[in-house]
C-alpha cells in the first residue's frame, strides 16, 4: 500500500458511516440466501449493453461524498509504475480503464469481457488512446488464450460473483500473473447499501411479491467477509483494503435511476423473468414514495457503501 493511499485511508476513517444501527438494520433486512446470477445472465440481461451500468456510474459519481472515486482507490491498490502489462477481467464499458490508462501510459492493457455489447462500449470509450489496448471476448474462468506469466497486474472489479467456478478463475489468474505481480479483486461488505434493500423489500412485501425475489445481493458469494478464505489457496499474500462512501439524495429521482441501474436489486434479472412491466412500475413508485418520506423527515436519503478490495500476490 502506498504512503499516499495510507494517508487517504486514515483520513477516510474519520468519516464513519457504518454504525451499530446500520448493522442492526442489515441483520433485520438482508436474507441469507443470495441471488445466483451466472455469467450468461449477466451477458444476456444486465450487461447486454452499457445503459444500466452507465446510469449507475453517473449517479454514483454525482452523489457520492467520498472525495476519492473508485478508480482512485483502485489505482492506489495497484501501485502502478506506468509500464505494466495489465489484464482487466470484466472490463464493462471501460469507464474505470479510462481513468487508469494514464497511469499505464507506457504499458499495455488487455480488456476482457463476456459481453459483446460491453466490449463495444469500451472500444468506443477508449478509441484513439495511444496506450495499446486489446479487447478480448471471453470468460474470466478460461484464460487459456494467455500464456503463463503474461501480466504484471490483473483486476476484477465487482464481477467475480458472476463467475461459476471461482477456484478455477483464481487458479487461472495465478497462472497468468508474473512473479511479483498483483491481483486486485474489488467487492463489497455484505452490509453495503442496506438502505436500498430496506425500501426495496418493504415495497415488495406490500405488493406480496413472489417469495423467490426476497434474496440478497449475488456479491455475497465473494464478499469482504468471505473472500480472503477463497483467495488464500491460490495466493501467498492476501490483504484487504476497505473504504466507505455514502450517496446522499435530496430528491428520489436520481436514487431511482441508481436503483433501476441495479436491476431493482436483481428482481429484474433472470429470477424475475415473467413479471409484467406493471410490476416494476408499481415497485418503483412505492420505493420512490418511501425514499421521499425519508427525505421529508431528514433532508436526504443516505445510501451507505461499504466496499473495498483484496490485494493478492
Amino acid at each position: 500500500m502506498t504512503a499516499a493511499y495510507e494517508a487517504s485511508a486514515s483520513t477516510k476513517l474519520r468519516l464513519e458511516f457504518r454504525t451499530p444501527g446500520l448493522d442492526r438494520l442489515a441483520a433485520q433486512v438482508l436474507p441469507t440466501e443470495p441471488f445466483e446470477l451466472s455469467e450468461v445472465d449477466a451477458r444476456d440481461d444486465y450487461f447486454a449493453d452499457a445503459r444500466l451500468l452507465e446510469a449507475s456510474q453517473l449517479v454514483h459519481h454525482r452523489y457520492r461524498t467520498d472525495p476519492l472515486a473508485l478508480h482512485d482507490h483502485l489505482i492506489a491498490a495497484l501501485a502502478l509504475r506506468g509500464t505494466e502489462e495489465m489484464l482487466d477481467l470484466g472490463c464493462g464499458n471501460g469507464a474505470l480503464l479510462e481513468h487508469m490508462r494514464p497511469h499505464l501510459a507506457a504499458g499495455h492493457i488487455v480488456a476482457l469481457d463476456i459481453s459483446p455489447g460491453m466490449l463495444d462500449a469500451a472500444r468506443t470509450r477508449l478509441h484513439g488512446v495511444a496506450t495499446p489496448i486489446d479487447f478480448h471476448l471471453g470468460s474470466a474462468q478460461d484464460l487459456s488464450a494467455f500464456d503463463e506469466g503474461s501480466f504484471d497486474r490483473v483486476t476484477a472489479v465487482y464481477m467475480a460473483h458472476y463467475v461459476a467456478d471461482l477456484p478455477r478463475m483464481f487458479a487461472e489468474v495465478r497462472r497468468v500473473l508474473r512473479p511479483g505481480g498483483r491481483f486486485v479483486l474489488a467487492t463489497d461488505d455484505p452490509v453495503t447499501m442496506v438502505e436500498m434493500w430496506d425500501v426495496h423489500f418493504a415495497a415488495m412485501s406490500e405488493m406480496r411479491a413472489p417469495a423467490h425475489l426476497f434474496r440478497s445481493t449475488p456479491k455475497a458469494r465473494i464478499s469482504l467477509d468471505n473472500g480472503a478464505a477463497q483467495l488464500r489457496p491460490h495466493f501467498a499474500n492476501v490483504q484487504v483494503v476497505r473504504w466507505q462512501d455514502q450517496l446522499q439524495f435530496s430528491d428520489p429521482a436520481p436514487f431511482l435511476a441508481f436503483y433501476r441501474g441495479h436491476n431493482y436489486c436483481c428482481a429484474a434479472s433472470r429470477p424475475g423473468r415473467g413479471l409484467p412491466k406493471a410490476f416494476f412500475t408499481e415497485l418503483e413508485a412505492r420505493v420512490g414514495a418511501k425514499v421521499q418520506d425519508v427525505i421529508d423527515e431528514g433532508d436526504y436519503f443516505a445510501l451507505t457503501k461499504l466496499t473495498g478490495a483484496f490485494v493478492c500476490s
